[in-house]
């Protein structure tokens, strides 16, 4: 707690905040922090919430370096704000203390494909305005890409068990295990009285690299392994292609996972990696060694 405060009390309250205009969803940063400093965690918390549910996720697994943190002023000579960490903070107490509840239904309902990040934050969002929502997902847990996806040293899946609970508490129906175009189809969701079907099911296919021998059994696909990792057995020496944040995940997982040399194989130099740099130091701390080809 004590760094959080430390951190927000170097933000310089600028009147024109560039780190807000780094933000892709428009955070209302320099408020946020002056109403922190301001002992007024849960008002900063619900400005937090109402403007982007997964709050909590993202001030976790958000590019900050890339965006807010990489905009703010004191990056130029020092060290940024830590607005990850003051976010992640206030949105944790916010989600801890508020009272979800259902709210009265409106008579509208709607139909959720897919619980990844875009349908979860729908799924909250037009629940709360009184929508009969129902999420279908494929999987036996919801997620998407933030469980299947992210390591669990990145992003703590309890958290999307807090949120699952959360959305139980709010109204929202979740059919797991249940997989739309199959058994059940779209115009079958419109036929029960569905108002409204929205598909957000994520990319999945992996990215080939088409060439010989990839079909054998010694290649692997990142986003397949990042699923299960424990179905796979990558042997003590593991080569990861490509060098951006899912090549860190997947090489840092490969080590957790038995694997002794496991090296980033990249066709630039290390300046041109396009991985967040924090990324990468965590990466090496790790043991993990760099192949790199100018």
């Amino acid at each position: 707690m004590k760094h959080i405060i430390t951190s927000a009390q170097t933000c310089l309250d600028c009147k024109d905040p560039l780190c807000e205009k780094g933000c892709p969803v428009n955070t209302a940063i320099a408020d946020m922090i002056r109403l922190f400093l301001g002992g007024d965690i849960r008002e900063a918390g619900e400005m937090l919430f109402d403007n982007n549910p997964l709050s909590i996720v993202c001030s976790l697994v958000c590019p900050h370096e890339k965006h807010c943190e990489g905009h703010c002023v004191l990056n130029k000579k020092g060290t940024p704000v830590n607005i990850g960490g003051i976010e992640n903070y206030i949105s944790t107490y916010y989600m801890d203390h508020r009272e979800f509840v259902k709210p009265a239904a409106n008579g509208r309902k709607l139909s959720i494909i897919g619980s990844g990040p875009a349908g979860l934050s729908l799924a909250m969002i037009m629940a709360l305005k009184g929508y009969g929502v129902t999420i279908y997902e494929a999987f036996d847990k919801i997620g998407g890409v933030l469980r299947f996806g992210i390591p669990d040293f990145r992003l703590d899946k309890c958290i999307l068990d807090m949120f699952e609970e959360r959305l139980v508490r709010v109204g929202v129906k979740i059919r797991k295990n249940c997989m739309i175009g199959k058994n059940i189809t779209i115009d079958n969701l419109f036929r029960d009285g569905f108002d409204a079907v929205f598909i957000g099911t994520g990319v999945w296919r992996p990215k080939t690299l088409g060439i010989k021998g990839e079909s054998l059994g010694n290649v692997h696909f990142a986003i397949d392994y990042l699923k299960t990792p424990e179905a796979y057995d990558l042997g003590k020496k593991v080569i990861v292609i490509g060098a951006g944040n899912v090549a860190m995940d997947v090489a840092r997982t490969a080590m957790r996972a038995g694997a002794r040399d496991v090296s980033i194989m990249y066709r630039g130099g290390e300046e041109t990696i396009p991985a967040e740099k924090i990324e990468l130091e965590h990466a090496k701390i790790d043991g993990v060694k760099l192949d790199l080809h100018k």
